[in-house]
């Protein structure tokens, strides 16, 4: 892998992905999510979990999965899953600032990847050294491990 292995490995996903984890685990997404949280932690901030809530609770994804299975989905993966951090730097590099809120995650908590799917961080792959992979993209880089 391109990232150093030192132990447990830090991911930081961005919001789109994780709600399509949760709206269809078995796809690529969900396998992507599943695999990085076997290999270590991931890291979340709280513009990230604000973010995410309202997100995944939006009335648009009803059709996809009950309220109730994505609020389950939402308080396991917060609370048994993930690392919620504090963030120790500022950035401003994205085209779209909204998204620096993921930036900061993987300098802060000194991730090893970043899985995105947002073209708007893709664009700045490698940041500061850190990957910034599409979950397939980051699945065919597993696979090659094995």
């Amino acid at each position: 892998m391109a990232a150093k292995r030192r132990g447990i490995l830090r991911f930081v996903f961005d919001t789109n992905v994780l709600v399509s984890a949760a709206l269809t685990p078995g796809g690529k997404p969900g396998r992507c999510l599943a695999v990085a949280m076997g290999m270590g932690k991931i890291l979340l901030s709280d513009p990230t979990v604000l973010e995410l809530s309202d997100v995944l609770l939006r009335d648009k994804f009803d059709r996809y999965a009950t309220r109730e299975s994505r609020e389950a989905f939402f308080v396991s993966f917060v609370e048994e899953k993930a690392s919620v951090i504090e963030t120790s730097e500022r950035i401003r590099a994205c085209r779209d600032p909204n998204d620096d809120k993921f930036l900061e995650v993987g300098v802060s908590g000194k991730a090893d990847y970043l899985i995105m799917g947002d073209q708007d961080l893709l664009v700045l792959h490698p940041f500061r050294g850190i990957p910034i992979l599409k979950p397939a993209a980051f699945m065919a880089e597993v696979q090659k491990e094995r």
